[in-house]
């Protein structure tokens, strides 16, 4: 942890941060959760989005007052690094579903692989999985898959900002080819949907068989810790200045504006958009502001008077 917390900080400050963790595949984000309680010895852990059990990578949770931080955090913006399997299509667009169909790929050419990634980069409008999480009246598409109902979701407009082919790999016994890809895109993207539309694009069906997501927002695997990493130090990966500040842009306040917010008051604005941080002249966040008409009010206020 960094040491802009002071030791004599109210125990809730003392031990709050972001944590960013490597998840390991096989786990969901609750049991990842679960696993931080114990280590951390709080209940007060939540997470900021998911990610499948079969992922890895980046996965942002919050410790004590930072859980206060995660719906505030603009994680709009996610990358991740991923294998699309040609030539099988399975029922979840993954590898944990059964196969419905498969088809020889090896003849697919990098041109055509290539033409068929530009069509999938950009402003595009994407089907999300099957078994994703999103509700229908009500019940999350997978359960709904998992009772034995055709589930059928609409497309909705995603941004692919980035979408490479870093290596091809022919497996000639079986007909398959995987290709490693890179891909930046905008929350809500599906890169399930990404390897099965490519794969349909080519008319040899596709599905993902590793996803590993290497970046959330500002946060990327240089802030991530795996789970045998934080038993031996059962510490946030930001303490709670160090997450705001890394997280938000900055405005500089006086010790008595620190003051001022700490008591529920309000600051004049700067003409700084969207929720930013105040922060004192030692790097420590007194709240989250936003701007309205004549006002600059706190929508989280870090350090209140009681704390």
């Amino acid at each position: 942890m960094n040491d802009t917390v002071s030791p004599e900080e109210h125990p809730a400050l003392a031990r709050a941060g972001l944590l960013v963790v490597d998840k390991p595949a096989g786990m969901t984000s609750h049991d990842v959760v679960a696993r931080c309680r114990r280590l951390l010895g709080t209940r007060k852990v939540g997470h900021a989005g998911t990610l499948d059990p079969m992922a890895t990578g980046v996965l942002v949770l919050g410790v004590e007052r930072a859980t206060k931080l995660l719906g505030l955090l603009a994680l709009t913006t996610k990358s991740y690094s991923a294998t699309v399997r040609l030539g099988q299509s399975t029922v979840t667009d993954d590898a944990e579903g059964e196969t419905v169909a498969t088809a020889d790929a090896t003849s697919v050419t990098d041109e055509q692989i290539a033409e068929a990634v530009a069509v999938l980069t950009g402003d595009i409008q994407q089907v999300p999985a099957s078994v994703s999480a999103i509700k229908i009246d009500g019940k999350r598409a997978y359960a709904r898959m998992r009772e034995g109902e055709t589930v059928e979701l609409k497309a909705r407009p995603v941004t692919v900002s980035r979408f490479d082919v870093r290596a091809r790999r022919d497996v000639p016994e079986n007909g398959f080819v995987d290709l490693d890809v890179d891909v930046d895109c905008s929350s809500g993207t599906y890169i399930r949907a990404l390897a099965r539309d490519l794969g349909a694009a080519l008319g040899v069906g596709g599905h993902l068989t590793v996803l590993r997501r290497t970046q959330v927002g500002p946060f990327d695997l240089g802030h991530a810790r795996t789970l045998e990493q934080l038993a031996d130090d059962p510490t946030p990966s930001l303490d709670i200045d160090a997450a705001v500040r890394t997280a938000f842009e900055c405005r500089t306040i006086s010790d008595e504006e620190a003051g001022l917010l700490a008591n529920g008051r309000w600051l004049e604005p700067v003409g700084l958009r969207g929720v930013y941080a105040a922060v004192d002249s030692r790097g420590r966040a007194a709240a989250l502001l936003q701007e309205k008409g004549s006002r600059a009010s706190a929508v989280f206020v870090v350090r209140p008077a009681n704390m």
